[in-house]
């Protein structure tokens, strides 16, 4: 790592960071932004196209409705104003992924704008981040870089290019400057994003599974000495696609950045490039303003008017945000405010109540998926969605616990076989034989050659030391090869010793 980096106490100490977010959300509408090619994630390259998508000559533009629908449910859930009247305008930049050379946006005059929402902290503290804008554009393709290393652009010696992606309906979410986040900076970027990843989700306009692109942050900071000075030169690390990432994004360019005011420097207003493996960023290319795209209106495109009657049915049709709903669920589940949190926090809502939905008991889901999947999860440095385990599947396992046929130790190998690819539980605890023992003859057998071979353990309990049974268990347990429930082990102990 080339950059110097100050210590992160030191930046929060001597300078006041201000954050700003970019986030674009692919909408999942059956076709493209301005064409009828099928709006698909995957695919061979460059088949989901039209002349249209390749921007060639004589091919026209048209809007897609839908994706205006989904623009105002956006809009809406995060309490911007809709406009009466906005347009399209051409961003004139050279896109090798976009033929046309320039990308259709919106410019001067976004379809949503002045909006807000509340974003709540793991420890309860909620902050308030304002949007300047909202506004409808489409996505570029995407460029595979080919002889660099890791599949970067630097070191390679050329790139292919896929234009399914181009076309793709997006919108982009810009707010105004995040102040007062102090040390809490990275934790506020992640959380504002995570707090719309779910929006997008509640109100049905995008799947936005971080790790396929549909939901993509572009992180701006920057710093000043104190609250009252005028903003700082900022950077944007373009493209982090997940929590994580953006959390880690945040405190590096604070560092970085902390480092070079420190030494009497100036901060570059550039792009930089975020690199998972090792939490760092890089320069890309020094950053334009807006008047160097050349904005003008699109000429190809009619100009929109959403009438406040569709506005309204939009409005009404949109479904329990999701604070909201994390209220309701509490109440039914009857969770403390800690444990709420922890669930959230954690991104698990969601897969509880999926849970439930297939049958679990609220306190099982919870204590799976917050349990030893969650610490699967750490260990792999997965977010809980990630993990190839289903809602049902821990409902499945919840019910085998319910019926005896399991006990907690036994569930976590379970939990570890469905990880590893071997199905669902029954078939898990079939093949790995697994299920508790609930053979008496086989269990008491046990048990009389655990006494036998402990005689001084014996001794001990009939002495009126009951904590002393564990001694025994534990070779009970060993035999059974752990299939074997603890509380019956104990009855038949206590009943052989006629305690």
């Amino acid at each position: 790592m080339s950059d110097k980096l100050m210590k992160y106490e030191e930046v929060t100490k001597n300078f006041d960071p201000v954050l700003g977010m970019e986030v674009h959300v692919e909408l999942g509408t059956a076709t493209k932004m301005f064409d009828w090619a099928p709006n698909t994630f995957g695919g061979d390259p460059n088949t989901n196209i039209t002349p249209v998508s390749l921007g060639l000559p004589g091919c026209l533009p048209v809007v897609n409705k839908k994706a205006v629908e989904y623009a105002i449910r956006i809009g809406l859930a995060l309490n911007c104003n809709i406009a009466e009247y906005c347009r399209f305008a051409r961003k004139n930049y050279f896109y090798p992924d976009l033929t046309k050379a320039f990308q259709t946006s919106q410019y001067d005059e976004p379809i949503c704008y002045d909006g807000w929402i509340d974003v709540e902290l793991e420890d309860g503290e909620v902050f308030r981040v304002e949007i300047e804008r909202a506004h409808m554009e489409e996505d570029a393709g995407k460029n595979t870089h080919i002889g660099g290393e890791d599949g970067r652009i630097q070191g390679a010696d050329h790139s292919l290019v896929d234009y399914n992606r181009a076309g793709v309906p997006l919108v982009e979410i810009v707010t105004k400057p995040i102040t007062g986040t102090g040390a809490r900076a990275p934790e506020v970027a992640a959380a504002y994003v995570r707090t719309l990843r779910d929006i997008f989700r509640a109100i049905g306009v995008s799947e936005a599974r971080m790790e396929r692109g549909n939901v993509r942050a572009d992180v701006n900071i920057s710093l000043r000495a104190k609250p009252e000075d005028p903003m700082g030169t900022r950077t944007e690390t373009k493209n982090v696609n997940s929590f994580r990432g953006i959390e880690k994004a945040v405190r590096y360019e604070m560092r970085r950045q902390g480092a070079v005011l420190s030494e009497g420097g100036q901060v570059i207003q550039e792009t930089r490039h975020y690199h998972a493996a090792d939490g760092t960023t890089s320069s890309g290319r020094e950053k334009s303003d807006a008047e160097d795209y050349r904005y003008f209106p699109e000429p190809d495109l009619v100009p929109l008017a959403p009438s406040r009657e569709w506005v309204e049915e939009i409005r009404k049709s949109l479904p329990e945000m999701p604070a909201v709903r994390r209220k309701r669920l509490q109440g039914e589940w009857g969770f403390t405010d800690i444990e709420m949190r922890d669930i959230v926090n954690a991104g698990a809502a969601d897969l509880i109540e999926e849970t439930v939905a297939a049958g679990a008991s609220a306190a099982g889901a919870r204590k799976w998926w917050m349990g030893e999947i969650a610490r699967l999860a750490k260990q792999e440095e997965k977010d809980l969605e990630e993990m190839s385990i289903t809602p049902a599947q821990v409902a499945e396992l919840e019910g085998l616990l319910a019926e005896g046929k399991l006990n907690d130790k036994l569930a976590k190998q379970v939990i570890a076989g469905v990880l590893a690819g071997e199905g669902d539980p029954a078939a898990v605890v079939k093949a790995r034989r697994l299920e508790v023992v609930s053979d008496t003859g086989a269990l008491e057998a046990a048990v009389k050659q655990a006494i036998a071979d402990n005689p001084d353990v014996v001794e001990k309990i009939k002495g009126g030391k009951m904590a002393a049974i564990g001694a025994l268990i534990g070779p009970v347990m060993k035999a059974t090869r752990g299939s074997a429930d603890a509380g019956a082990v104990k009855e038949l102990i206590t009943k052989e010793l006629g305690l």
